[in-house]
């Protein structure tokens, strides 16, 4: 029997219109042999079916129902395909664990911390792994440009600290440049984080539950025709994304052994996606992903077809983890 896969997209931040594209792709890829995909968007003023001619149906949050025609249709897993809040930082995940619904993204609380770049570091950095030098300020705080400055040095990059697919980032190079550069991040989140610069080969590495094991996908180097890894860069062709990535046998076996390291660390379970820059031959991790792009110009699928694995069942595989998962204490995505 088919089973109803409801795939959320949208979500309430500025990465939603990347989200729709995810969603879709998704919606298009499933086997329809083996399942009903639904499309579900995801708003601050609405959660909705919709339907192939577009129509919108109201979604009943009590148990994430829709009538249709007046039949009930319930899902038996959702497929979490929202970038940024509410699907990225641990709420939706909240909601289906209470109403008991299985779904494809890790737990909540893996959800929350990742989301939060200054925890996230601050979580792994007893573990030995190697983060960039970092700075934080939230909103109301008193900018310190000197104190800043003799922390993390210049060139440096402003961030957002709950963010993603690089809104609320600049590099600065001038200390003139970053009250600019801060007021630009507020604009996306109360908490920024500003960090060194790191010049050295960029690598981002999917990391996924595939087959009840932890597989560590073939690694895409990252070469931005822009200053660095920003929106146009992601999204509007402005960067080479190499995969598999031009490394060194012992840099490439580092920088899976780490990426590994912290998606076991942190109990992790579906799809993540790190990114690294090398510096004095040893990979320094950037910010963990756990609802990564998955369009088809997007990394994480370009890894997963490097590595032989098709479109189609890197979805299943996703959704069949998350309806049939390992027993209590076996693996990975309980609590941290």
């Amino acid at each position: 029997m088919k089973k109803n896969i409801a795939i959320i997209m949208g979500g309430y931040s500025s990465e939603y219109q990347i989200s729709l594209k995810s969603g879709n792709v998704v919606y298009q890829t499933l086997d329809t042999s083996k399942y009903d995909a639904y499309r579900i968007h995801i708003f601050k003023d609405k959660w909705v079916y919709v339907d192939g001619s577009d129509a919108e149906f109201p979604m009943d949050k009590n148990d994430f129902s829709v009538t249709v025609n007046n039949s009930k249709i319930t899902f038996d897993c959702v497929f979490n395909a929202i970038h940024g809040s509410p699907g990225e930082d641990g709420f939706m995940q909240a909601y289906f664990k209470l109403i008991n619904l299985p779904h494809t993204s890790c737990d909540m609380y893996q959800a929350a911390l990742t989301f939060n770049k200054r925890d996230c570091l601050s979580t792994l950095k007893p573990y030995g792994i190697k983060t960039a030098e970092s700075f934080f300020v939230n909103l109301g705080d008193a900018i310190d440009e000197d104190a800043i400055v003799a922390k993390v040095g210049l060139p440096c990059f402003v961030k957002a600290n709950k963010a993603g697919s690089s809104f609320g980032v600049t590099k600065v190079h001038n200390k003139e440049d970053l009250q600019n550069a801060i007021n630009v991040a507020f604009k996306e989140d109360d908490e920024i984080i500003i960090e060194s610069f790191l010049d050295g080969t960029e690598v981002s590495v999917g990391v996924i539950t595939y087959k009840g094991e932890t597989k560590v996908l073939p690694i895409t180097e990252i070469v931005s025709e822009n200053d660095f890894f920003d929106y146009e860069a992601k999204y509007l062709g402005k960067s080479q994304e190499i995969t598999p990535a031009r490394l060194t046998k012992e840099e490439e076996t580092k920088v899976n052994k780490i990426a590994k390291k912290v998606y076991e660390v942190l109990k992790m379970k579906g799809f993540s996606r790190s990114e690294y820059i090398f510096k004095n031959g040893e990979p320094h991790l950037l910010e963990v992903n756990t609802v990564p792009g998955l369009t088809l110009a997007s990394i994480l699928p370009q890894q997963a077809a490097a590595a032989g694995i098709p479109l189609a069942e890197l979805f299943e595989n996703a959704i069949e983890a998350s309806l049939n998962p390992p027993k209590e204490g076996n693996c990975c995505g309980n609590k941290l």
